[in-house]
């Protein structure tokens, strides 16, 4: 059991007990073997950001389960680097397979690579919740220049008035922010 990336307690059993198989468990709630793949998808969070699914950061791309005996996953990282990746994949895996699938088929797609656009409005709302300031819908396409420099607000008191720390924080994808205001360090999600 992956500890911290799998939420069962909104599933209809838990993950860690005894599982009835897939098909019955789809028979009781009345979803299709897609809908009930992207069900228990919609639970796996990210290990890096706990309050973000794999759907809110836009990280799963394509699902399809035909029948209960394989389930087809595209997962494009958010960078080609991302260490997180087989965190991820192990997560998506061990929740597919004690949600009853006989086997998982993964890709991993890097093209077209993943963007912070692909966000959901949800998990903007929750990366502010959490204390990290969400990258700006839009941005990452229209950065123009290398070196681009936004305004990032603060997500604890919503000051525009912020001044980069250093250009990496705790992971590769964010940057450590100060905000002139509240005086509170944050890290942003940078768009990407």
């Amino acid at each position: 059991m992956v500890t911290g990336m799998v939420h069962s307690d909104r599933l209809p059993f838990v993950l860690n007990e005894t599982v009835p198989t897939a098909k019955v468990v789809v028979d009781k709630i009345g979803l299709s073997p897609t809908e009930y793949a992207k069900k228990i998808l919609a639970q796996v969070m990210d290990p890096e950001i706990p309050v973000l699914s794999l759907y809110d950061l836009g990280v799963i791309r394509h699902v399809r389960a035909d029948t209960f005996d394989a389930v087809y996953i595209a997962i494009t990282p958010t960078y080609s680097g991302c260490p997180a990746t087989v965190a991820i994949q192990f997560a998506v895996e061990v929740a597919l397979l004690d949600a009853g699938f006989n086997t998982v088929h993964m890709q991993t797609v890097l093209s077209p690579a993943w963007t912070t656009d692909w966000i959901s409005a949800d998990g903007m709302d929750k990366l502010k919740s959490y204390g990290i300031a969400p990258p700006q819908k839009g941005t990452a396409k229209n950065k123009g220049a290398l070196f681009y420099d936004e305004t990032v607000t603060c997500p604890r008191c919503d000051s525009p008035h912020t001044t980069r720390i250093s250009e990496f924080g705790s992971t590769a994808c964010k940057a450590l922010y100060k905000c002139d205001r509240c005086l509170d360090a944050f890290e942003y999600f940078k768009c990407i």
